[in-house]
Protein backbone atom coordinates (compact mmCIF):
# COMPACT_ATOMS: atom_id res chain seq x y z
CA UNK A 1 0.00 0.00 0.00
CA UNK A 2 1.53 3.36 -0.99
CA UNK A 3 2.39 5.88 1.70
CA UNK A 4 1.17 9.46 1.52
CA UNK A 5 3.71 12.24 0.99
CA UNK A 6 2.49 15.83 1.29
CA UNK A 7 4.18 18.43 -0.90
CA UNK A 8 4.20 22.22 -0.86
CA UNK A 9 5.96 24.21 -3.56
CA UNK A 10 7.90 27.41 -2.90
CA UNK A 11 5.20 29.80 -4.10
CA UNK A 12 3.96 32.25 -1.46
CA UNK A 13 1.75 35.31 -1.22
CA UNK A 14 0.01 37.60 1.22
CA UNK A 15 -2.60 34.93 1.97
CA UNK A 16 -0.14 32.09 2.64
CA UNK A 17 3.61 32.29 3.28
CA UNK A 18 6.12 29.45 3.60
CA UNK A 19 5.75 29.34 7.38
CA UNK A 20 2.02 28.70 6.98
CA UNK A 21 2.83 25.94 4.49
CA UNK A 22 5.14 24.26 7.00
CA UNK A 23 2.34 24.25 9.56
CA UNK A 24 -0.14 22.90 7.03
CA UNK A 25 2.24 20.11 5.98
CA UNK A 26 2.81 19.04 9.57
CA UNK A 27 -0.90 19.03 10.35
CA UNK A 28 -1.79 17.04 7.23
CA UNK A 29 1.01 14.55 7.92
CA UNK A 30 -0.50 13.92 11.36
CA UNK A 31 1.61 15.78 13.90
CA UNK A 32 -1.33 15.91 16.33
CA UNK A 33 -1.61 12.12 16.27
CA UNK A 34 2.15 11.71 16.75
CA UNK A 35 2.78 14.10 19.66
CA UNK A 36 1.06 13.89 23.05
CA UNK A 37 1.07 16.39 25.88
CA UNK A 38 4.32 16.29 27.84
CA UNK A 39 6.25 14.33 25.21
CA UNK A 40 9.96 15.10 25.03
CA UNK A 41 10.38 15.55 21.28
CA UNK A 42 13.75 15.27 19.55
CA UNK A 43 13.89 17.54 16.51
CA UNK A 44 16.78 16.02 14.56
CA UNK A 45 18.46 18.34 12.09
CA UNK A 46 21.90 19.29 10.81
CA UNK A 47 23.25 22.40 12.55
CA UNK A 48 25.54 23.12 9.59
CA UNK A 49 29.29 23.42 9.38
CA UNK A 50 31.04 26.75 9.86
CA UNK A 51 31.28 28.34 6.39
CA UNK A 52 28.35 26.33 5.01
CA UNK A 53 25.06 28.10 4.24
CA UNK A 54 22.71 25.48 2.79
CA UNK A 55 21.43 24.08 6.10
CA UNK A 56 17.76 24.76 6.84
CA UNK A 57 17.13 28.29 8.07
CA UNK A 58 16.61 28.53 11.84
CA UNK A 59 13.46 30.63 11.38
CA UNK A 60 11.85 27.67 9.56
CA UNK A 61 12.87 25.38 12.41
CA UNK A 62 11.14 27.76 14.82
CA UNK A 63 7.83 27.11 13.05
CA UNK A 64 8.39 23.35 13.44
CA UNK A 65 9.04 23.93 17.16
CA UNK A 66 5.85 26.01 17.48
CA UNK A 67 3.72 23.26 15.93
CA UNK A 68 5.18 20.68 18.32
CA UNK A 69 4.50 22.95 21.29
CA UNK A 70 0.98 23.45 19.98
CA UNK A 71 0.45 19.71 20.47
CA UNK A 72 1.72 19.93 24.05
CA UNK A 73 5.14 18.52 23.24
CA UNK A 74 8.42 19.74 24.71
CA UNK A 75 10.85 19.92 21.79
CA UNK A 76 14.62 20.13 21.80
CA UNK A 77 16.87 20.51 18.76
CA UNK A 78 19.52 17.85 18.41
CA UNK A 79 22.43 16.76 16.24
CA UNK A 80 25.42 14.46 16.73
CA UNK A 81 29.18 14.89 16.72
CA UNK A 82 31.14 14.21 13.56
CA UNK A 83 33.41 11.22 13.11
CA UNK A 84 36.17 13.23 11.50
CA UNK A 85 38.23 15.83 13.42
CA UNK A 86 36.77 19.25 12.69
CA UNK A 87 34.53 22.06 13.89
CA UNK A 88 31.85 19.72 15.27
CA UNK A 89 33.83 16.79 16.69
CA UNK A 90 32.46 17.25 20.24
CA UNK A 91 29.50 18.95 21.89
CA UNK A 92 31.10 22.22 22.95
CA UNK A 93 32.42 23.07 19.49
CA UNK A 94 29.33 21.71 17.74
CA UNK A 95 26.90 23.76 19.83
CA UNK A 96 29.03 26.88 19.46
CA UNK A 97 28.92 26.35 15.69
CA UNK A 98 25.15 25.86 15.84
CA UNK A 99 24.64 29.15 17.67
CA UNK A 100 26.91 30.94 15.20
CA UNK A 101 24.75 29.53 12.40
CA UNK A 102 21.64 31.03 13.99
CA UNK A 103 20.25 28.20 16.12
CA UNK A 104 20.19 30.26 19.30
CA UNK A 105 17.30 29.81 21.75
CA UNK A 106 16.06 33.32 21.02
CA UNK A 107 15.63 32.33 17.36
CA UNK A 108 14.41 28.73 17.48
CA UNK A 109 12.56 28.83 20.84
CA UNK A 110 13.97 25.47 21.95
CA UNK A 111 17.10 24.21 23.73
CA UNK A 112 19.96 22.52 21.87
CA UNK A 113 21.18 19.11 23.01
CA UNK A 114 23.79 16.90 21.38
CA UNK A 115 22.12 13.51 21.14
CA UNK A 116 25.37 11.59 21.67
CA UNK A 117 26.78 13.48 24.66
CA UNK A 118 29.91 15.50 25.27
CA UNK A 119 32.33 13.51 23.10
CA UNK A 120 29.97 11.57 20.88
CA UNK A 121 30.04 8.36 22.92
CA UNK A 122 26.79 8.61 24.85
CA UNK A 123 24.56 6.01 23.24
CA UNK A 124 22.48 2.90 23.66
CA UNK A 125 22.55 -0.29 21.64
CA UNK A 126 19.26 -0.89 19.86
CA UNK A 127 18.31 -4.28 18.42
CA UNK A 128 17.43 -4.15 14.71
CA UNK A 129 18.12 -7.73 13.54
CA UNK A 130 19.21 -6.42 10.16
CA UNK A 131 20.87 -8.15 7.26
CA UNK A 132 24.28 -6.79 8.26
CA UNK A 133 23.87 -5.65 11.86
CA UNK A 134 22.04 -7.11 14.85
CA UNK A 135 22.41 -4.08 17.12
CA UNK A 136 23.30 -0.46 16.44
CA UNK A 137 24.55 2.28 18.85
CA UNK A 138 22.16 5.25 18.73
CA UNK A 139 22.55 8.56 20.56
CA UNK A 140 20.97 8.38 24.02
CA UNK A 141 18.84 11.50 23.59
CA UNK A 142 17.24 9.98 20.47
CA UNK A 143 16.54 6.67 22.21
CA UNK A 144 15.17 8.29 25.36
CA UNK A 145 12.98 10.87 23.60
CA UNK A 146 9.25 10.14 23.51
CA UNK A 147 8.86 11.30 19.91
CA UNK A 148 11.01 12.23 16.94
CA UNK A 149 10.70 14.83 14.19
CA UNK A 150 13.44 14.95 11.57
CA UNK A 151 13.94 18.05 9.45
CA UNK A 152 16.34 17.29 6.62
CA UNK A 153 17.98 19.32 3.88
CA UNK A 154 17.58 17.18 0.77
CA UNK A 155 20.74 17.42 -1.36
CA UNK A 156 23.36 15.34 -3.17
CA UNK A 157 25.94 13.36 -1.24
CA UNK A 158 29.28 12.02 -2.39
CA UNK A 159 28.90 8.63 -0.67
CA UNK A 160 25.15 7.94 -0.73
CA UNK A 161 24.08 9.83 -3.88
CA UNK A 162 21.67 11.94 -1.90
CA UNK A 163 21.08 12.75 1.74
CA UNK A 164 17.56 13.05 3.12
CA UNK A 165 15.50 11.63 5.96
CA UNK A 166 17.20 8.21 5.94
CA UNK A 167 20.67 9.71 6.20
CA UNK A 168 19.52 12.14 8.90
CA UNK A 169 18.24 9.14 10.85
CA UNK A 170 20.93 6.56 10.15
CA UNK A 171 24.10 8.60 10.13
CA UNK A 172 22.83 11.62 12.05
CA UNK A 173 21.43 9.72 15.05
CA UNK A 174 24.36 7.33 15.44
CA UNK A 175 27.10 7.71 18.03
CA UNK A 176 30.68 8.16 16.87
CA UNK A 177 31.12 4.40 17.19
CA UNK A 178 28.06 3.95 15.00
CA UNK A 179 29.41 6.29 12.36
CA UNK A 180 32.68 4.35 12.34
CA UNK A 181 30.79 1.07 11.93
CA UNK A 182 29.04 2.49 8.89
CA UNK A 183 32.12 3.98 7.26
CA UNK A 184 34.94 1.56 8.00
CA UNK A 185 35.83 -2.06 8.69
CA UNK A 186 39.29 -1.40 10.11
CA UNK A 187 40.82 0.46 13.05
CA UNK A 188 41.75 4.17 12.79
CA UNK A 189 45.29 4.91 11.66
CA UNK A 190 47.99 7.16 13.10
CA UNK A 191 49.85 9.61 10.87
CA UNK A 192 53.28 9.46 12.48
CA UNK A 193 54.44 12.79 11.08
CA UNK A 194 51.75 14.55 13.14
CA UNK A 195 51.93 12.37 16.26
CA UNK A 196 53.94 13.86 19.15
CA UNK A 197 53.58 10.87 21.45
CA UNK A 198 51.68 12.96 24.02
CA UNK A 199 49.77 9.87 25.23
CA UNK A 200 46.31 11.46 25.39
CA UNK A 201 44.90 8.82 23.04
CA UNK A 202 46.37 6.08 25.22
CA UNK A 203 44.61 7.49 28.29
CA UNK A 204 41.33 7.87 26.38
CA UNK A 205 41.31 4.31 25.03
CA UNK A 206 39.12 2.05 27.17
CA UNK A 207 40.28 -1.11 25.40
CA UNK A 208 44.08 -0.98 25.82
CA UNK A 209 44.41 -0.86 22.04
CA UNK A 210 46.98 1.97 21.93
CA UNK A 211 50.62 2.04 22.97
CA UNK A 212 53.42 4.59 22.64
CA UNK A 213 56.28 2.94 20.77
CA UNK A 214 59.44 4.88 19.97
CA UNK A 215 57.64 8.12 20.72
CA UNK A 216 54.66 7.47 18.44
CA UNK A 217 51.15 6.12 19.07
CA UNK A 218 50.44 2.68 17.68
CA UNK A 219 46.93 1.17 17.41
CA UNK A 220 46.48 -2.59 17.76
CA UNK A 221 43.67 -3.41 15.29
CA UNK A 222 42.94 -6.71 17.04
CA UNK A 223 42.16 -4.90 20.31
CA UNK A 224 40.45 -1.82 18.81
CA UNK A 225 36.69 -1.76 19.52
CA UNK A 226 35.98 1.02 17.03
CA UNK A 227 34.68 3.57 19.54
CA UNK A 228 36.72 6.35 17.83
CA UNK A 229 37.46 8.24 21.06
CA UNK A 230 41.09 8.52 20.00
CA UNK A 231 40.15 10.47 16.88
CA UNK A 232 38.54 13.30 18.81
CA UNK A 233 40.95 13.38 21.73
CA UNK A 234 44.07 13.87 19.57
CA UNK A 235 45.02 17.59 19.68
CA UNK A 236 47.17 17.26 16.55
CA UNK A 237 44.63 15.49 14.30
CA UNK A 238 47.12 12.66 13.92
CA UNK A 239 44.50 9.88 14.16
CA UNK A 240 41.96 9.43 11.40
CA UNK A 241 39.36 7.00 10.16
CA UNK A 242 40.25 4.75 7.24
CA UNK A 243 37.39 5.35 4.80
CA UNK A 244 37.49 1.87 3.32
CA UNK A 245 33.86 0.72 3.23
CA UNK A 246 32.14 0.37 -0.17
CA UNK A 247 29.36 2.87 -0.85
CA UNK A 248 26.63 0.25 -1.21
CA UNK A 249 27.50 -1.28 2.17
CA UNK A 250 27.59 2.15 3.78
CA UNK A 251 24.05 2.76 2.52
CA UNK A 252 22.82 -0.62 3.73
CA UNK A 253 24.32 -0.11 7.17
CA UNK A 254 22.91 3.43 7.23
CA UNK A 255 19.42 2.06 6.53
CA UNK A 256 19.74 -0.40 9.41
CA UNK A 257 20.89 2.41 11.71
CA UNK A 258 17.88 4.43 10.53
CA UNK A 259 15.68 1.57 11.68
CA UNK A 260 17.42 1.67 15.05
CA UNK A 261 16.76 5.39 15.44
CA UNK A 262 12.98 4.91 15.24
CA UNK A 263 12.61 1.67 17.20
CA UNK A 264 9.78 2.21 19.67
CA UNK A 265 8.79 5.45 17.96
CA UNK A 266 7.38 4.10 14.72
CA UNK A 267 4.05 5.82 15.48
CA UNK A 268 5.67 8.75 17.24
CA UNK A 269 7.78 10.06 14.35
CA UNK A 270 7.26 12.57 11.55
CA UNK A 271 9.64 13.61 8.78
CA UNK A 272 10.12 16.81 6.77
CA UNK A 273 12.46 17.30 3.82
CA UNK A 274 13.38 20.72 2.45
CA UNK A 275 14.21 20.41 -1.26
CA UNK A 276 15.95 23.77 -1.32
CA UNK A 277 19.49 24.79 -2.28
CA UNK A 278 20.09 21.27 -3.59
CA UNK A 279 23.86 21.35 -3.30
CA UNK A 280 26.15 18.74 -4.90
CA UNK A 281 27.69 17.65 -1.59
CA UNK A 282 27.02 17.24 2.13
CA UNK A 283 26.39 20.16 4.51
CA UNK A 284 29.37 18.92 6.54
CA UNK A 285 31.75 20.89 4.33
CA UNK A 286 32.81 24.42 5.23
CA UNK A 287 31.42 25.66 1.91
CA UNK A 288 28.44 25.03 -0.37
CA UNK A 289 28.54 24.89 -4.16
CA UNK A 290 25.82 26.22 -6.46
CA UNK A 291 22.53 24.27 -6.41
CA UNK A 292 22.06 21.76 -9.24
CA UNK A 293 18.31 22.50 -9.55
CA UNK A 294 16.16 25.42 -8.50
CA UNK A 295 14.34 25.27 -5.16
CA UNK A 296 11.46 22.80 -5.44
CA UNK A 297 9.55 22.76 -2.16
CA UNK A 298 8.98 21.03 1.16
CA UNK A 299 7.65 17.49 1.77
CA UNK A 300 6.27 15.82 4.89
CA UNK A 301 5.36 12.21 5.68
CA UNK A 302 5.29 9.56 8.39
CA UNK A 303 7.23 7.18 6.11
CA UNK A 304 10.88 8.24 5.60
CA UNK A 305 11.41 5.83 2.70
CA UNK A 306 8.45 7.16 0.72
CA UNK A 307 9.50 10.69 1.60
CA UNK A 308 13.05 10.29 0.26
CA UNK A 309 11.79 8.48 -2.84
CA UNK A 310 9.32 11.29 -3.58
CA UNK A 311 12.00 13.95 -3.08
CA UNK A 312 14.43 12.08 -5.36
CA UNK A 313 11.76 11.89 -8.04
CA UNK A 314 10.94 15.60 -7.70
CA UNK A 315 14.62 16.51 -8.10
CA UNK A 316 15.05 14.22 -11.12
CA UNK A 317 11.89 15.57 -12.74
CA UNK A 318 13.21 19.14 -12.51
CA UNK A 319 15.41 20.77 -15.17
CA UNK A 320 19.05 20.84 -14.09
CA UNK A 321 21.01 24.05 -13.71
CA UNK A 322 23.78 24.76 -16.19
CA UNK A 323 27.25 25.82 -15.05
CA UNK A 324 27.05 23.75 -11.83
CA UNK A 325 28.59 20.48 -10.65
CA UNK A 326 25.83 18.66 -12.56
CA UNK A 327 27.64 17.06 -15.52
CA UNK A 328 24.79 15.03 -17.07
CA UNK A 329 21.04 14.56 -16.66
CA UNK A 330 20.09 18.22 -17.09
CA UNK A 331 16.87 17.31 -18.87
CA UNK A 332 13.66 16.77 -16.83
CA UNK A 333 13.69 13.10 -15.90
CA UNK A 334 17.47 12.87 -16.02
CA UNK A 335 19.28 11.28 -13.07
CA UNK A 336 20.61 14.32 -11.22
CA UNK A 337 22.38 12.33 -8.51
CA UNK A 338 24.37 10.23 -10.96
CA UNK A 339 24.91 13.41 -12.91
CA UNK A 340 26.99 14.65 -9.96
CA UNK A 341 28.24 11.34 -8.52
CA UNK A 342 28.14 8.85 -11.42
CA UNK A 343 29.71 5.99 -9.46
CA UNK A 344 27.04 5.94 -6.73
CA UNK A 345 23.91 3.77 -7.00
CA UNK A 346 21.76 5.96 -4.75
CA UNK A 347 18.75 3.64 -4.92
CA UNK A 348 20.52 1.11 -2.67
CA UNK A 349 19.60 3.08 0.46
CA UNK A 350 15.93 3.12 -0.53
CA UNK A 351 15.87 -0.55 -1.52
CA UNK A 352 17.49 -1.69 1.72
CA UNK A 353 15.40 0.58 3.92
CA UNK A 354 12.28 -0.91 2.38
CA UNK A 355 13.71 -4.41 2.76
CA UNK A 356 14.36 -4.02 6.50
CA UNK A 357 10.84 -2.73 7.06
CA UNK A 358 11.26 1.01 7.60
CA UNK A 359 8.75 1.99 4.93
CA UNK A 360 7.65 1.73 1.33
CA UNK A 361 9.07 3.20 -1.88
CA UNK A 362 5.53 3.39 -3.24
CA UNK A 363 3.86 6.69 -2.49
CA UNK A 364 1.03 9.02 -3.35
CA UNK A 365 2.09 12.65 -3.68
CA UNK A 366 -0.52 15.07 -2.36
CA UNK A 367 0.11 18.66 -3.41
CA UNK A 368 -1.26 21.25 -1.01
Amino acid sequence: MPSTVYFADMRAGHKENLFAKISKLMLLAGIKERIAGGDLVAVKLHFGERGNHTFIRPIFIRRVVEEIKGCGGRPFLTDSSTLYPGERKEAVSALACAVENGFAYAVVNAPLIMCDGLRGNSGQRVTVNGELLQQVPIGSAIVEADALVTVSHFKCHELTGFGGALKNLGMGCATREGKLIQHSTVAPQVAEKYCTGCGLCLKACAHDAIAIIEGKAKIDPTACAGCSRCITICPHKAIAIQWNEAADLVMKKMAEFAKGAIVGKERKSLYLNFITQVSPACDCYGHADAPIVNDIGICAATDPVALDQACADLVNDAPGNQHTALATGHEPGGDKFRGVHPEIDWEVQLEHAEKVGIGSREYELVRI
